[in-house]
């Protein structure tokens, strides 16, 4: 649920992130994330699912340019004593970046808050949608929908024309482009294994001059995925995400203004299948195995 090396920390909701000077080491924790708290229940593994899986899509997705460099924490940076064997799979070393301050969200499917606002104004975040289209329906075309990056609380939607005006047209026009290539490339892959992708956010970064793809890579912590078996438009799909969690938490009589209850077992056990499901779907690694290098 937390790491403590002697080195430079900064933790945000799932991941610790270690300065190592010219690089960086992102642990994976198993804690989760539901309406913007971290719950006081963890789900065994978590961190290993995740990392494995933004190993698998560094690697699968060729001619893009990302941040991973290795999974080994580089040697002599902490004490002997210090046992590394609970890092194991959890550990992503990456290049620097300067990062840029939007979530590029890409959506497939109608679906949380983009058919919230769909419903409310025919459109999402100025990408002008048909009528009637109805709950987990599929777009005619994938579309690009940044949100801001909050340090705290929610992202809030924006739209191409004001991220331009922030970052500029050219830097904001291939950040779109590159997100809706990737998420294309990576829906495709992933139907074929049974998995749909309704939605994801990636996160971007510049080094060098180069703008490199970073942080966690379409994972089911950033990623909205459906079972492709039992999709049908109209109602609420089948997840391989947080659906247990949320449902339950929803249901529990928590305000969401205190601090989160404690989950039962049997909602962590569901998750940690579900994204256990996911990694094996995708990648054709079970989660026993996720410390082997991905082939």
């Amino acid at each position: 649920m937390r790491t403590d090396l002697p080195l430079p920390k900064r933790s945000g909701k799932v991941r610790d992130v270690y300065d190592l000077g010219d690089r960086y080491c992102i642990i994976s924790t198993d804690r989760i994330s539901a309406f913007d708290y971290i719950l006081p229940t963890g789900i065994p593994e978590k961190g290993r699912i995740l990392t494995a899986m933004s190993e698998f899509w560094f690697s699968h997705l060729t001619g893009i340019e990302h941040h991973w460099l290795g999974r080994d924490f580089p040697s002599g940076l902490l004490p002997d004593p210090i046992d590394q064997t609970p890092l194991l799979g959890r550990t992503m070393i990456v290049r620097k970046a300067n990062v840029v301050p939007f979530e590029c969200v890409v959506r497939g499917y109608l679906e949380g808050t983009g058919l919230r606002e769909y419903a409310s104004s025919g459109s999402i975040c100025g990408n002008s949608l048909p009528a009637g289209l109805t709950q987990g329906e599929r777009l005619p075309k994938p579309i690009f929908t940044p949100t801001t990056k909050a340090e705290t609380g929610h992202d809030e939607s924006t739209t191409l024309s004001a991220m331009s005006a922030q970052i500029g047209i050219g830097l904001a026009e291939q950040l779109s482009s590159m997100s809706i290539d990737i998420f294309a490339r990576a829906s495709s892959y992933a139907l074929a294994r049974g998995i749909i992708i309704a939605d994801t956010k990636f996160e971007f970064g510049i080094a060098d001059g180069k703008l490199l793809l970073i942080d966690e890579v379409l994972t089911p912590d950033s990623s909205r995925f459906w079972s492709a078996d039992d999709y049908y438009p109209g109602r609420p799909q089948k997840s391989y995400d947080k659906q247990f969690v949320r449902e339950w938490l929803m249901n529990s009589g928590w305000d969401r203004e205190s601090p989160p209850p404690a989950l039962p077992l049997d909602i962590v056990l569901q998750t940690k299948a579900k994204y256990t499901e996911a990694l094996y779907k995708l990648t054709g690694k079970p989660l026993e195995l996720v410390e082997s290098p991905v082939g």
